[in-house]
C-alpha cells in the first residue's frame, strides 16, 4: 500500500473541490439565453456587455500568458511554477463562469462553448496530477506509476497552450458568428493554415535559441524535419481540398496542386538532408516551398478589393519568409549544421536569423485575418487594407516578443543551474533567509575572500616593486 505523509488529507481537499467543479461543467448551459437570437443567425444583435469583455480579458491573461509562463517555470523546476499555475487556474475558473453569466449579446450553439468544458476538464486532470506529484507518494502502487504520472503531467503541460490557442480562436469566431454554413470550409482552411505558419515560426524560434543541441543529438539537419512535415501536410492537402464526386472548382485545383508540390518537394528535401557519407546536410527545399506557396497565395483570386490587397500582402510576406530563409542558409550560415558543442549560442546567432521566423508569424496572422466574412465586415465598416495589415503585423510582433521572452527565461534558468549559480531554488535557500537578507556565513565568507585578495594584492605589488628595483639596478650596472 502507498504511504501517505502527514497532512495528506488537507492536501486532498483541492482535488475534491476540482472534482465537484468538473461535475458542474456538464450542468452549465452555454453562453446565456438563445431566445433572443434571430432565426438563421448565430448571434443576437446586441453588443457585447462588460461581463463578456471581462471574461475575454481574464481568459486571455490566464490561458495566453500565465499558463505558458508556468510551463516554462515547470521545465526549469523553478519555485515560481506552482504559484503561477495556481493563479492561472483560479483566473481560468472565474473566467469560465463569467462566460456563462454575461448579458448583452447572446450566442447559439458553437464550438467555443462545447470545447470550453473539455478544456476545463483537461485543466482539472492537470491540477490533480500536479497535487498528486506534490504529495510525493513514492511507495506501493502509486510509487511505481509515479514516473508515468510525471510524463503525463509534462505532456499535458505542453498540450494546454495548444488547446488554449484553439479555444481563443474559437472564441473570436463565436463572438462574431463567423464560419457558419457555406463559410465553414474556407474558414477552417484559413485558421488551420494560418496557425500552421505561426507554429512553424515558433518552432524555428525555439530551434534557433534553444534547440541546437537537440538538433545535433538527432544527427539530422533542420531541413530534414521541415521537409518531413511539409511532405505529410502535402499528402493531407492533396486528398482533402476537394470533395470527391463533386465538380472541380478553381480554388480546389489550386489548393490540390499546392498539396502535390508540398509532398513532392518534401520528399526531395528529406533525400538531400544527408550527404553521401550519411552526415547531416543543409538544403534549400523547404525555403523554396515556402516561397512558391507565397507566390501562389498572392495570385489567389478574390471578390473584394480589400481581400485582394490582404491576400497579396500575405503572399509577399510568405515569399519574403522563404527568401530570407534561403539567404540565411546559403550566405549567413554557409550550410553550417547545428554545432555539437556550443557554450554560448547567443554568440553564434546572427541578427538576420530572426527575420524568417517573424515573417512566418506575420504570414500566419495575415492569413487567419483574411476569411470571407472578416473581409466583408471590414469592407462594410470602411476599414482600409493598410491600417488592417499594420494591426495584424503589430499582433505578430507582440507574439514574437512573448515567445522570445519565454525562451530567454528558459535559457537564463538553465544556464544559471548549469553553472551552479543564479535564480535556482537551491542556491537561494543556501544563501538567503526567508526575509530575503543574506545569511551571515555567506557575508563572512565574502569578507574573508576580499581580505585574502587584498593581502595577496599587497604581496604581489611589493614583489613587483622589488623585482623592478633589481632590474633597474642591473640595467644601470650594465650601462655603467
Amino acid at each position: 500500500m502507498a504511504t501517505i505523509r502527514p497532512g495528506t488529507t488537507t492536501a486532498m481537499r483541492p482535488i475534491a473541490t476540482l472534482l465537484v467543479l468538473g461535475a458542474s461543467l456538464s450542468l452549465t448551459s452555454a453562453h446565456g439565453d438563445h431566445s433572443h437570437i434571430p432565426e438563421g443567425e448565430a448571434i443576437s444583435a446586441e453588443p457585447m456587455g462588460t461581463t463578456l469583455w471581462i471574461h475575454i480579458l481574464i481568459q486571455s491573461l490566464a490561458w495566453g500568458i500565465l499558463f505558458p509562463l508556468g510551463m516554462v517555470f515547470g521545465l526549469v523546476r523553478s519555485r515560481w511554477h506552482v504559484p503561477t499555475q495556481i493563479l492561472a487556474t483560479a483566473l481560468a475558473v472565474v473566467g469560465y463562469f463569467l462566460g456563462h453569466a454575461h448579458g448583452g449579446r447572446q450566442f447559439g450553439k458553437n464550438a467555443h462553448a462545447s470545447f470550453a468544458s473539455w478544456l476545463m476538464l483537461l485543466l482539472i486532470v492537470q491540477v490533480v496530477l500536479g497535487v498528486y506529484l506534490r504529495l510525493h507518494l513514492e511507495r506501493g502502487f502509486l510509487g511505481r506509476i509515479r514516473k508515468w504520472q510525471v510524463k503525463g503531467h509534462a505532456i499535458l503541460g505542453g498540450v494546454i497552450p495548444v488547446a488554449a490557442w484553439v479555444q481563443m480562436l474559437l472564441g473570436g469566431i463565436a463572438s462574431q458568428g463567423f464560419c457558419q454554413a457555406d463559410h465553414l470550409g474556407q474558414c477552417l482552411a484559413h485558421f488551420i493554415m494560418g496557425s500552421a505558419f505561426i507554429a512553424y515560426g515558433i518552432v524555428l524560434t525555439i530551434l534557433l535559441l534553444s534547440g541546437q543541441a537537440w538538433l545535433a543529438r538527432t544527427g539530422r539537419s533542420q531541413e530534414f524535419w521541415d521537409s518531413l512535415i511539409i511532405a505529410l501536410w502535402g499528402c493531407v492537402n492533396t486528398f482533402t481540398e476537394h470533395r470527391w464526386g463533386n465538380p472541380w472548382a478553381h480554388n480546389d485545383l489550386q489548393h490540390t496542386s499546392m498539396g502535390i508540390i508540398w509532398w513532392a518537394a518534401g520528399l526531395v528535401g528529406m533525400w538531400l538532408s544527408r550527404d553521401r557519407s550519411g552526415r547531416p546536410r543543409r538544403n534549400l527545399i523547404p525555403a523554396i516551398v515556402i516561397l512558391l506557396t507565397g507566390w501562389a497565395m498572392s495570385a489567389h483570386p478574390q471578390t473584394l478589393e480589400l481581400s485582394t490587397h490582404v491576400h497579396s500582402v500575405f503572399g509577399y510576406t510568405l515569399m519574403a519568409a522563404g527568401l530570407t530563409r534561403l539567404i540565411e542558409i546559403s550566405f549567413v550560415l554557409r550550410d553550417k549544421v547545428a554545432p555539437k558543442n556550443s557554450d554560448d549560442i547567443d554568440e553564434e546567432i546572427n541578427s538576420f536569423q530572426f527575420l524568417p521566423p517573424f515573417l512566418l508569424y506575420a504570414s500566419g496572422f495575415l492569413f487567419m485575418g483574411a476569411t470571407e466574412e472578416q473581409m466583408q465586415l471590414l469592407s462594410d465598416a470602411g476599414v482600409t487594407h493598410v491600417s488592417y495589415i499594420l494591426i495584424l503585423y503589430s499582433i505578430a510582433f507582440l507574439l514574437f516578443l512573448f515567445v522570445n521572452m519565454l525562451l530567454h527565461l528558459y535559457s537564463y534558468y538553465t544556464a544559471s543551474s548549469s553553472k551552479g549559480k543564479g535564480p535556482s531554488k537551491r542556491h537561494d535557500e543556501e544563501h538567503s533567509m526567508p526575509n530575503g537578507h543574506a545569511r551571515v556565513p555567506a557575508m563572512t565568507e565574502r569578507q574573508a575572500q576580499d581580505a585574502q585578495e587584498f593581502e595577496l594584492e599587497g604581496l604581489i605589488t611589493d614583489d613587483e616593486d622589488e623585482d623592478g628595483g633589481k632590474k633597474h639596478s642591473q640595467t644601470n650596472g650594465r650601462a655603467q
